[in-house]
């Protein structure tokens, strides 16, 4: 059983950045083209192993795959890094690409004449994600250019464990047992303790203590099988009451910012069970969008393989095959009140 790692990685070198998206993978695709309830059309991690090619730099063992990487630092510890540009082809008009000064932006046209654009640096890295309406208004989403030195490799903060001050099922709330409305109040939920500054969306994704700040969703009404992300058609409509809460949340707030997080069993080599977490996460969150209109810029998504159990066992475990949600906006402001957008008029934000 893979133990949750906790202390700072040993190597303190910056995460590889995921390949990017070739243009031609980035053309506009209708409502449902080419997935079923979320997943790739007769795809399976076993395709994706026979593709995956292994480099070893500056220590670190990485496994690329065509659309992530997984990173294995000498001390053990391992990340996955996904490229979430894929999700916004669904329902595009058009996908416009252009570099300018070492900044890549991705503008994603959509048919009531909004975009999406993704700003990222010339390390790959996501700089900012901004929606701009229709009339020209821009709010920024994400805004991901602050680094703290303090960082391990940029990207690991170690933090002691927060205190928790609330009931355990109010923290973790399983989401088959859980009304509407608690899932809509867990959503918006304070921090449960003292966020000490604002977290870059890196530290956040790979810094357990941080992320734990906030309480969380499991959706354990999605039952994975062994070795797939695929949602099947009778376990997607059960998302219906997470999709509801969260657009009624980015409704009160269109700033509102949700980490799908991804989980596998212990069962399978851990190479295997990053990426197939992280397509997990990528599913559910792809599957948000299509079926129930969950904006896109509003979800991020992250995959951690084994690495956090919820039922201690080697074994095959449907309740370890999990999605969580998670409202990570207060980590990204530091903790302030979120803002909202600007009224009509407002010059847009320098970027």
């Amino acid at each position: 059983m893979a133990p949750a790692f906790r202390a700072a990685p040993t190597v303190t070198t910056a995460l590889p950045q995921a390949p990017q998206p070739r243009r031609e993978n980035l053309t506009p695709l209708a409502i449902g083209a080419g997935v079923v309830a979320g997943a790739v059309i007769g795809a399976s991690i076993a395709d994706y192993r026979n593709q995956r090619r292994e480099t070893v730099e500056g220590g670190r063992t990485i496994y690329t795959e065509p659309d992530r990487i997984i990173i294995r630092d000498p001390s053990g510890q391992q990340y996955v890094r996904g490229n979430d540009l894929y999700r916004f082809r669904y329902g595009a008009r058009d996908i416009e690409t252009t570099t300018v000064g070492g900044e890549t932006r991705t503008v994603v046209i959509r048919p009531d004449g909004s975009q999406i654009i993704t700003v990222v640096g010339n390390d790959g890295r996501l700089l900012r994600r901004i929606r701009r309406d229709e009339r020209g208004r821009e709010i920024i989403i994400i805004d991901n250019s602050y680094r703290d030195p303090r960082a391990v490799g940029g990207f690991y903060i170690d933090l002691p464990p927060p205190v928790i001050r609330i009931p355990y099922d109010r923290y973790i709330v399983e989401a088959e047992d859980a009304s509407p409305e608690l899932i809509y109040d867990t959503m918006l939920a304070p921090p449960v303790d003292r966020i000490a500054r604002r977290y870059s969306l890196d530290e956040i994704r790979y810094s357990p203590s941080v992320r734990q700040l906030m309480p969380s969703i499991d959706l354990n009404s999605i039952n994975f099988e062994t070795g797939s992300w695929e949602i099947p058609p009778d376990q997607a409509a059960k998302l219906q009451a997470i999709a509801d809460g969260l657009n009624r949340a980015i409704q009160r707030n269109p700033r509102e910012v949700f980490l799908i997080e991804g989980h596998t069993d212990a069962v399978g080599s851990d190479v295997d069970n990053l990426s197939l977490s992280d397509r997990r996460a990528e599913s559910a969150a792809e599957l948000l969008t299509q079926q129930f209109q969950v904006p896109a810029e509003n979800l991020t998504s992250q995959g951690y393989g084994e690495q956090y159990l919820k039922e201690p066992t080697d074994g095959p475990s449907r309740v370890n095959r999990r999605v969580t949600v998670r409202n990570i906006t207060p980590l990204l402001n530091g903790g302030q009140a979120s803002l909202p957008p600007p009224p009509p008029g407002t010059a847009p934000p320098r970027r």
